[in-house]
């Protein structure tokens, strides 16, 4: 993505590359680090999940009074009846896999954060550098002004309207310079860094990628990180339907102890059972909300497709069109543009032409530039899109 026509040098500095963005984001995002947390609070829960109930251990007294005191000791131990741990097992597993998933996810976020800052970074160095073309071309053309209306060649009013054009310039110079700025403070954040530390962004030594083929990227839709998430909340849901189910089934609390009676002096061992009777819950509420989680991401999953499907072939079809723009310009209008400018003002020189013909050839090159610079940004914003989706698009193969 280079412009056709060669570019002033920028100040020297600090450069930085895509590579270099890239691995400091990975290594320094805090939100990728907290995110990164997730997977160890997901195996603690798995961990929990597979413990058993601890047992109990009672005492209790009949009368207070030492001569006629009966004391029991008791150690209870719910048994689990139902298969709740492994229900509670199979949640914990799966909910850990999301976990992973959405990892993934995240990191192929902030992957297309990164790439998106850095073109929009290189992006608004190439327009500040394009600006700075035009201020140069606009003093050219106050220059050639002056000197035909020192030789009474030409009216006053021209330098007025050289004038005006060349203050216009230097306005959209400050915005460029400020746009820069912010891009750069942008690209510093993504990457975890407080502010930039660098003046300038190095092209990428590799073009962006070819335009996929749509049914090649429909065709692996499923095996995106969003879609394999969506579809493990799925089985999520129904493992958490499961365990509901399973909890509707009391548990079975046994009791071994001892007795002592004061008043007989005697010792007897005490066995017991309990166990709730489910008379009125019969976690039923629990049960039907769990269903309805179940089947509200069975639709979440389809909304997901439905939505991927529509971004993607949004996205390709903006990466099309505005690779053609950008083919466009590189091969014809930027090249016919600087013709038209040259001749424009050679003409002039010359006395063929007025300077009105001067300044409308500038302002269309430099128009012609800033849709260039515009062609290029779409284009980039299509591809990230899709690495959003995708992760990198390089690995994507036939």
């Amino acid at each position: 993505m280079l412009l056709g026509t060669s570019l002033p040098a920028v100040a020297q500095g600090p450069t930085l590359t895509l590579d270099q963005a890239l691995d400091s984001a990975f290594a320094n995002n805090p939100e990728l680090a907290a995110a990164q947390w997730d997977v160890g609070i997901a195996q603690g829960e798995r961990q929990q999940a597979g413990m058993i109930p601890n047992p109990e251990l009672s005492w209790e007294a009949e009368d207070t009074r030492r001569e006629s005191r009966t004391t029991t000791m008791m150690l209870s131990q719910p048994l689990e009846l139902g298969g709740k741990r492994g229900a509670r097992i199979e949640v914990a597993s799966r909910a850990q896999d999301a976990v992973n998933v959405d990892l993934e996810r995240k990191r192929n976020g902030l992957r297309a954060d990164v790439i998106a800052a850095f073109y929009g970074s290189f992006t608004a160095q190439q327009r500040l550098q394009l600006t700075q073309q035009s201020l140069q071309l606009a003093e050219r053309g106050l220059s050639v002004a002056q000197g035909q209306i020192n030789a009474g060649k030409s009216s006053p009013v021209e330098a007025t309207r050289a004038q005006v054009q060349l203050s216009e310039v230097r306005l959209e110079l400050r915005r460029a310079e400020r746009d820069q700025a912010n891009a750069f403070q942008q690209l510093a954040q993504v990457t975890g860094a407080p502010q930039a530390g660098f003046s300038r962004v190095e092209a990428p030594a590799t073009p962006p990628p070819a335009i996929p083929p749509s049914p090649l990227l429909l065709g692996r839709l499923a095996e995106t990180a969003e879609m394999r998430l969506a579809r493990l909340k799925i089985t999520e849901k129904e493992a958490a339907l499961d365990l509901e189910r399973a909890r509707r089934i009391p548990n079975l609390t046994v009791s071994v102890g001892s007795q002592y009676s004061e008043t007989d002096r005697e010792r007897v061992n005490v066995v017991g059972l309990s166990m709730p009777i489910p008379l009125f819950d019969r976690n039923q509420g629990n049960v039907l909300a769990a269903a309805r989680r179940a089947d509200q991401a069975q639709d979440l999953r389809n909304a997901a497709e439905l939505r991927l499907r529509s971004e993607i072939q949004s996205s390709l079809d903006q990466w099309a069109t505005a690779s053609t723009e950008v083919k466009a310009f590189n091969q014809v209008i930027l090249p016919a543009a600087q013709s038209a400018v040259d001749t424009a003002t050679r003409g002039f020189e010359m006395g063929k032409f007025n300077f009105l013909d001067v300044l409308d050839a500038q302002r269309t090159l430099i128009r012609a530039r800033s849709q260039y610079i515009q062609a290029m940004a779409d284009s980039t914003d299509a591809w990230v899109r899709i690495e959003r989706i995708y992760g990198d698009t390089r690995a994507l193969t036939p």
